[in-house]
């Protein structure tokens, strides 16, 4: 991933990851978070372990962020953009879809 592509990727993510590495930390403890998503084989769904991730990214050094890191963040980026588009119609505060986008660190309500 060259210079550009990694700015773009880093401007997409602090654009789209609205929680604070704490808050997040906060919400990953939490029964809804851990239920909501695709669980393979009954384990942590791929939502809970990307916010795991994600809060990890959040609290490292932007010059100390690897290959990987960046490439973890534009899944991030394309996860919410996607699933933003297929906000639910009615009250969103208590669905599944809202707890999986915080899984990934975006609060639709924020």
């Amino acid at each position: 991933m060259d210079g550009d592509e990694r700015q773009e990727t880093w401007d997409g993510f602090r654009e789209l990851v609205n929680m604070a590495p704490a808050d997040l930390d906060a919400w990953l403890d939490t029964d809804e978070s851990r239920d909501a998503g695709h669980h393979q084989d009954g384990g942590e769904s791929t939502g809970h372990a990307s916010g795991r991730r994600i809060v990890r990214i959040q609290r490292t050094s932007k010059g100390d962020l690897s290959d990987d890191d960046y490439e973890h963040m534009r899944k991030v980026v394309g996860y919410v953009r996607r699933h933003l588009a297929q906000r639910p119609s009615g009250d969103v505060e208590e669905s599944r879809w809202r707890y999986s986008l915080m899984n990934w660190g975006h609060d639709p309500l924020a």
